[in-house]
């Protein structure tokens, strides 16, 4: 969903977090035997974008996006 609102296909999204494309469809079909380094490096790439993880807002865990400033 991340990736999606950013506008960021899953090879740019692979260079920037410095993982192989594999390693991003992996990831967003919820493969829970990445390391926890390679779901951090992930998450910070996208964070960098102006991506903002939400942990709860009455209906579970979201994402919006940084306001352009």
């Amino acid at each position: 969903m991340a990736r999606a609102a950013l506008g960021m296909g899953v090879r740019e999204l692979a260079e920037a977090a410095k993982v192989s494309t594999n390693t991003i469809t992996r990831f967003e079909k919820g493969d829970e035997i990445l390391k926890s380094r390679t779901v951090d490096a992930i998450r910070l790439a996208l964070e960098a974008a102006g991506v903002i993880f939400i942990d709860s807002n009455g209906n579970g865990p979201g994402v919006r996006l940084r306001d352009p400033s």
